[in-house]
C-alpha cells in the first residue's frame, strides 16, 4: 500500500473494499492497523462508516459482517478480532482520533426502536438523552430524519443493532452461545467503560484540542414528552458553568460511560412503551418485536454487570453528607439501575412473560427476571455457596440504598412491581406447563427458591402494605411530591429532599409503571392464594407422576441390564424416562425431588402449614382415587404399595370362564391352554387340599407351573442351542418355540396328534 502523502482518500477506500474481498482476513486486519496508525482524521472519516459495517453489518441486515455472534473461541479468527475490536485496540483508536475533530455520522430514524422512531415521526422528542441536539431535519420531511451522532456514539450504535438486526445467514451456521466474539465484546465494553473498581480509563490519545471532547450537554429548552424516565445528563451539573471542558478531567471522561449505556439500554430494552405494553395485552394485536434467546442473554448479562456497577458504590458515598463531593462516576452508580434500566426492564420482561413459548427456552427469561430482582447478588463478596443458600438477603445491604442513599428505602419496595407483578405472571405460564418435564419442574424450583429466602417475602408484603396505605392518612402531606425526569425532574433530582417518605416512592413506582387507574392485585392477597393453591395441586399431581414414571424407568433399566445379557436388551435410549438435571449446586435431581422442594418453598412463602397442605393433598389424592378405582381391581393398601386381594385375583376370571364355556373351536383352545375344570379334576385324586383351594381350582386359571419342571427347562435349553447352531437369536428362538407351542396345542385339538 502506497504511502499516505502519495494516496487520495478515495483510492484508499477503494483499496481498502478490493483488499478485504481478495486478501486474507490477518492480512486485511494488519493493513486496517497501519491505516489507522499512519492517515490522519481526515481521511479515515471517509472509510469510517464503511468500516463499522463491514465489521458489524448493514442496519438493514443485508450485510452480515464479521458475524461475531457465531465467532467462536476455536476459530482462527477469534483472538485477531478481539485485539482488533478491544477497548484499547485499533479500532478505538481510530474513534477517539475522529472524536477529536467532532465528526458526525447520520443514524436514519427508521432504525430507531418502534417507541423512540413513532415519537419522533409525529412531530414530539422522546425524552432520551441520547437524542439531545441529535436529530438532523432535512428538507424532504419528517419521514427521512436522521441522527447526527459523534463517532463514539455511531460505533456503540452500530455495535448493538448488530444483536437484534435479522440477518440472512448462511445454512449450516451455529447459533451463538456465552462464548461466542459478541457476547465477550459486551462483557468487555461493559467492564471498560463502567468499571467497579477504580475509574474509567482516560483516552490513550491527546490532540490539538486538549483531549478527546464529549458531546454538548441537553439545551434546558427542548421540550420532552412522557417516554422514559431518561433525563438531562450527569455531566450537565459538572460542565456546563466550566470555562471549558478540560477543567474537569473525570466529567470528560464519564460522557462515554453514560453514552454506551445509553445506547444499549435504547437499543435492547427501549421496543415497547408504556401505552403500547398495555395495548399487547390485547390478543387481538400483534406484537411488533420479538426478542430472541441471545437477546434476553445479553439483557441478562447488562443487568447483571450494572448490579454489580451500583453496588460498588463507596460505603463513604453513600450518605447524604458526601454528595457534594462525589465524582460523576460515583453519582451515575447511585441512579443507574433505577433511573436507566427499571421501566424498560419491566416492560421488557413482561412482554416476554406474555408472549414467549411456554417451553424450556423460557428459561433465559427467567433468568433475567431472578438476576434483577437479587442485586445481592453481585455486591463482589465472595460466598460459601452452601451456606449461602440460607443466608437470604444480606443484613448489610439492607441498609443501603441502591439508587440514592438520601432515601432511605429498600430495592424491593422501590422495585414493587418487578416482584408481584412478574411473579403473578409467572404463576400465569406454569399453570399451563407440563411440570413432569425436568426441565420446567427446574425452573418451578428456581423461583420457588429465590423467593423463599429469608426476609425477601416480609420485605415484598411490606411494600404492598405502603402502597395499599389509604390516601386520607397522607392528606397531611401533600407539600410533598413526587418529581420523576419524565416530569420535570432530573438524575439530579435524588439530591433534593423531595420525597423523604417511602408511601409516596412506591406509590409514584407502581402509578409510574402502571397507570393511575391501575388495579393492584396483592401478591398476598386471597385471590392470588387460590391461583398458589392450585399451583400446589398441579405440582404435586405433577410429582406423583414423575416419581412413578422415575420408578418404572429404574425397572426397566435393571430389565434392560439383564436381559442385554441375552442380547435382548432395549436399543432405544429414549425409552427411559429422563428425570434428572442439574441445579444450582451442581448435583443432578430429578423432577419429583424439584417439585418437592418447590412445595416446601411455596409453604414457607405463602405460610401454609402442614396441616392446610395435608388437606389439599388429601382433596388431590380422593380425586385420584375415584378415577383410579374404576380401573384398578381389588386391593389393599400395605407397606409397599396396593395389594391384590382374594377377590382381585379372579375379577378377570369371568373372561376366562365365558371362553373355556363356549361349545365350539375357541373354547377347545382355552380349555387347553387354561387350567379347565377338567385338569383341576385330575389333580384332586393326587393332593390333598382345602375347600378353598379346590374353588380355586375349579375356575379356569392361567398356569405357568410347567416352567418349573427340570424337564421342560432342559428341553428350552436344548431348543436355544439348536437355534444358536443356525444363527437365530435368543427372540427369535424364543418367538418359534411360542409359535411351535401353539401349533401343537392346535394340531392336538384339531385330532391330529395324539393326546
Amino acid at each position: 500500500m502506497a504511502a499516505p502523502a502519495m494516496q487520495q482518500p478515495s483510492y484508499l477506500l477503494a483499496n481498502l473494499k478490493m483488499d478485504s474481498t481478495t486478501k486474507p482476513f490477518l492480512q486485511c486486519c494488519q493493513e486496517l492497523v497501519k491505516v489507522i496508525d499512519d492517515y490522519p482524521a481526515k481521511e479515515l472519516h471517509l472509510i469510517f462508516p464503511w468500516l463499522v459495517e463491514s465489521v458489524f453489518g448493514s442496519l438493514d441486515g443485508v450485510i452480515v459482517g464479521w458475524n461475531l455472534g457465531f465467532l467462536q473461541a476455536c476459530s482462527n479468527q477469534y483472538n485477531i478480532v478481539m485485539d482488533f475490536l478491544n477497548p484499547s485496540g485499533p479500532m478505538m483508536k481510530l474513534v477517539y482520533k475522529l472524536q477529536a475533530e467532532e465528526y458526525k455520522y447520520e443514524i436514519p430514524v427508521s432504525f430507531l426502536p418502534g417507541p423512540v422512531k413513532v415519537s419522533i415521526q409525529e412531530g414530539v422528542l422522546p425524552d432520551c438523552p441520547l437524542l439531545n441536539n441529535k436529530l438532523h431535519f432535512p428538507l424532504s420531511g419528517l419521514q427521512t430524519l436522521s441522527l447526527a451522532l459523534n463517532p463514539f456514539e455511531y460505533y456503540m450504535f452500530m455495535f448493538a443493532s448488530s444483536l437484534i438486526t435479522p440477518k440472512n445467514y448462511s445454512l449450516g451456521q451455529h447459533v451463538s452461545s456465552l462464548d461466542s466474539a459478541y457476547f465477550v465484546l459486551v462483557d468487555t465494553y461493559l467492564k471498560y467503560f463502567l468499571p467497579t473498581e477504580g475509574s474509567v480509563p482516560p483516552s490513550p490519545f491527546i490532540y490539538k484540542r486538549g483531549s478527546v471532547s464529549p458531546p454538548a450537554p441537553r439545551a434546558p429548552s427542548v421540550p420532552f414528552a412522557g417516554y422514559g424516565i431518561h433525563s438531562a445528563s450527569l455531566l450537565k451539573r459538572h460542565i456546563s458553568h466550566q470555562p471549558s471542558v478540560t477543567a474537569d478531567p473525570a466529567a470528560q471522561e464519564i460522557w462515554r460511560s453514560e453514552a454506551l449505556l445509553q445506547v444499549f439500554v435504547e437499543m435492547w430494552l427501549h421496543h415497547y412503551s408504556l401505552e403500547m405494553y398495555q395495548k399487547l395485552q390485547s390478543p387481538q394485536v400483534k406484537e411488533p418485536f420479538t426478542p430472541t434467546e441471545e437477546h434476553v442473554l445479553v439483557v441478562r448479562l447488562l443487568v447483571k454487570h450494572l448490579h454489580a456497577f451500583s453496588c460498588s458504590l463507596k460505603p463513604e458515598q453513600v450518605s447524604s453528607s458526601a454528595h457534594s463531593h462525589t465524582s460523576p462516576l460515583e453519582e451515575l452508580k447511585r441512579v443507574v439501575v433505577h433511573r436507566f434500566v427499571q421501566q424498560k426492564l419491566y416492560v421488557f420482561l413482561q412482554h416476554c412473560f406474555g408472549h414467549w413459548p411456554l417451553d424450556a427456552s423460557f428459561r433465559v427469561v427467567l433468568e433475567t427476571w431472578l438476576s434483577y430482582i437479587q442485586p445481592w447478588r453481585y455486591t463482589g463478596e465472595k460466598t460459601n455457596p452452601q451456606t449461602d443458600q440460607n443466608k437470604g438477603v444480606p443484613e448489610k445491604w439492607l441498609n443501603k440504598c441502591v439508587c440514592s442513599a438520601s432515601f432511605k428505602s429498600l430495592f424491593v419496595q422501590e422495585n414493587l412491581l418487578m416482584y408481584t407483578k412478574l411473579f403473578q405472571g409467572f404463576l400465569n405460564r406454569v399453570v399451563r406447563t407440563d411440570l413432569v418435564n425436568v426441565k420446567n419442574a427446574l425452573m418451578v424450583f428456581r423461583v420457588a427458591k429465590v423467593f423463599a429466602q429469608p426476609n425477601l417475602s416480609e420485605m415484598i408484603q411490606k411494600g404492598e402494605q405502603l402502597f395499599l396505605e389509604p390516601e386520607h392518612v397522607l392528606h397531611h402531606r401533600q407539600h410533598r411530591c413526587f418529581l420523576s425526569p419524565g416530569h420535570g425532574g432530573s438524575f439530579l433530582s435524588a439530591r433534593q429532599p423531595v420525597v423523604t417518605d417511602r408511601v409516596f416512592r412506591v406509590k409514584s413506582h407502581v402509578y409510574g409503571l402502571e397507570g393511575q387507574d391501575c388495579q393492584y392485585k396483592q401478591m398476598f392477597g386471597m385471590e392470588l392464594r387460590g391461583t398458589v393453591l392450585k399451583l400446589i395441586q398441579i405440582i404435586d399431581q405433577a410429582r406423583q407422576t414423575a416419581k412413578k414414571m422415575s420408578d418404572q424407568s429404574a425397572e426397566v433399566a435393571a430389565n434392560n441390564s439383564f436381559m442385554s445379557w441375552f442380547g435382548m436388551g432395549s436399543p432405544d435410549l429414549n425409552y427411559t424416562f429422563n428425570g434428572g438435571e442439574v441445579d444450582d449446586t451442581g448435583a443432578c435431581v430429578k423432577t419429583h425431588e424439584f417439585l418437592e422442594r418447590s412445595l416446601d418453598y411455596l409453604c414457607q412463602i405463602f405460610r401454609l402449614n402442614a396441616g392446610q397442605l395435608s388437606q389439599l393433598m388429601a382433596t388431590l389424592g380422593s380425586g385420584q382415587d375415584d378415577g383410579n378405582s374404576k380401573q384398578l381391581p381389588d386391593c389393599v393398601q400395605g407397606e409397599n404399595g396396593l395389594i391384590l386381594t382374594d377377590l382381585g385375583r379372579m375379577q378377570f376370571g369371568g373372561h376366562m370362564d365365558a371362553l373355556c364355556s363356549r361349545p365350539d373351536f375357541l373354547g377347545q383352545l382355552g380349555r387347553h391352554y387354561l387350567a379347565s375344570p377338567e385338569a383341576a379334576a385330575d389333580g384332586r385324586c393326587r393332593s390333598p387340599e382345602t375347600r378353598l383351594t379346590a374353588e380355586r381350582y375349579r375356575r379356569p386359571r392361567l398356569s405357568l407351573r410347567m416352567l418349573a419342571s427340570y424337564r421342560t427347562l432342559l428341553m428350552l435349553l436344548l431348543l436355544y442351542l439348536f437355534g444358536a447352531l443356525f444363527s437365530l437369536g435368543p427372540m427369535s428362538s424364543t418367538l418359534l418355540i411360542l409359535t411351535g407351542g401353539f401349533l401343537y396345542g392346535l394340531l392336538r385339538k384339531c385330532r391330529f396328534l395324539p393326546k
